[in-house]
């Protein structure tokens, strides 16, 4: 929604109070919505406390739709508070209020309060999903934590969660990024086994990483059986290995390699 239509609305709002016409509460939350969608959060929160004085008790989708907005911009603080108010009220938080919350304390205050709201959750009917670990394994993986990530993902599998290709995915950049090739090879084979494909970007960050370390023969060969798995190549895969190709001396494959991405139709940012 954009300030235009937005402001549509509070038009049609303005004369629906004007002929007697009470907003019900999806009116509301088509404004929540939009406010949050603009980050005008203070107007939304305006549109929470106007609800509330009408009767109309806010859901547990306007909650979380502004939890997210507020994490979104850094105020974690006041998107906690907003879960205790919320409580004060009777709406219960689930798995979206909670990951968001771990989300954005992960992402703008470290982990001391995200492990306070996993062993919260625990206390609750609420229990930690999939999307709450791979919220963690996210997070630990940015940080370089590869231990703490491999921990998570332990017991992501004890309790009975399957790590997706998203888990997968993460895991192998967090890998790559800590120079631990070996690991990253283990979680793609593994990841294979299971019948899971990588994405683009995680086979670009191994093959980055393999050119970095001068294995350009690994670094090809990975590429080979990928296109023949199905997975696409593109212009990154090929510009990457084509640098490698360049930077150790190896102009006739960098070439080669050049010409088989023109009969591709892949047009690369590598200038010759």
């Amino acid at each position: 929604m954009h300030k235009g239509q937005l402001s549509k609305v509070r038009e049609i709002l303005l004369e629906m109070k004007g002929s007697g016409v009470s907003p019900n509460k999806n009116t509301y939350k088509i404004l929540v919505h939009g406010y949050c969608k603009l980050r005008w959060l203070k107007e939304a929160a305006e549109v929470v406390e106007l609800m509330s004085a009408n009767d109309v008790v806010p859901d547990i989708w306007t909650y979380n739709t502004i939890m997210r907005g507020l994490c979104d911009e850094g105020k974690v603080k006041e998107a906690i508070s907003l879960r205790d108010d919320m409580e004060s009220l009777r709406v219960m938080p689930d798995e979206v209020t909670y990951n968001t919350l771990i989300d954005g304390c992960f992402q703008w205050r470290g982990s001391v309060e995200e492990f306070k709201l996993v062993e919260e959750i625990k206390g609750k009917r609420v229990k930690p999903n999939a999307v709450t670990h791979n919220i963690m394994v996210k997070w630990y993986c940015k940080e370089g934590k590869m231990y703490e990530a491999g921990c998570v993902v332990a017991k992501m599998v004890e309790i009975g969660f399957s790590p997706d290709c998203f888990t997968y995915n993460t895991m192998i950049n967090g890998y790559c990024i800590a120079g631990n090739l070996g690991e990253a090879f283990k979680m793609m084979d593994e990841m294979g086994r299971k019948g899971l494909k990588m994405d683009t970007f995680t086979l670009n960050t191994i093959v980055h990483k393999l050119c970095v370390e001068k294995l350009l023969k690994e670094a090809y060969e990975l590429t080979v059986k990928a296109a023949k798995r199905g997975y696409i190549l593109d212009e990154v895969t090929y510009g990457t290995l084509i640098m490698g190709y360049f930077k150790n001396d190896q102009t006739n494959n960098a070439l080669k390699l050049w010409d088989e991405m023109k009969e591709k139709g892949i047009i690369s940012s590598v200038v010759i």
